[in-house]
């Protein structure tokens, strides 16, 4: 990996407090390194540049692909993903317990899409917890 790109994933990995900007799980208990995820795929037109990038678990990443708009569940239209760079976390979702709710049909589209609630996603949650990295103050901070 060249220097530039080491500095990129370094400022978005930072600037993320090395959480998922999606499901909000921290780096240090997945057992797996994460992704420079770009929002908008290379394959879309994205630009790998800080303002397209994401810091992504490998299970969000994978899930989310290229894809930036789904199906809602409730209402069955196209709406577009939650994007890191343009949406602030608690105006589409908030904590219940462990599990992620969705406000907003953009909120719903992302947690199905993403499986934000897996078994094992609120079990790692509890275990954060225990270790004061659950829940992810950093998701709920208009700076990140």
């Amino acid at each position: 990996m060249s220097r530039a790109a080491d500095e990129l994933k370094k400022q978005v990995s930072q600037r993320a407090r090395d959480h998922c900007e999606y499901c909000g799980m921290h780096q240090s208990l997945q057992g797996s390194t994460f992704h420079l995820e770009h929002i908008i795929a290379k394959a879309n037109g994205g630009a790998t540049a800080v303002e397209n990038l994401a810091w992504a678990c490998p299970k969000c990443n994978f899930h989310k692909s290229d894809r930036v708009d789904v199906v809602d569940p409730l209402s069955g239209a196209h709406v577009r993903l939650f994007n890191p760079r343009r949406d602030f976390w608690p105006d589409h979702f908030r904590w219940d317990g462990y599990r992620v709710v969705a406000h907003t049909a953009i909120g719903r589209a992302t947690i199905v899409t993403l499986d934000l609630n897996s078994e094992r996603r609120c079990f790692i949650r509890q275990a954060e917890e225990i270790v004061d990295l659950f829940p992810p103050k950093f998701l709920s901070e208009t700076d990140s």
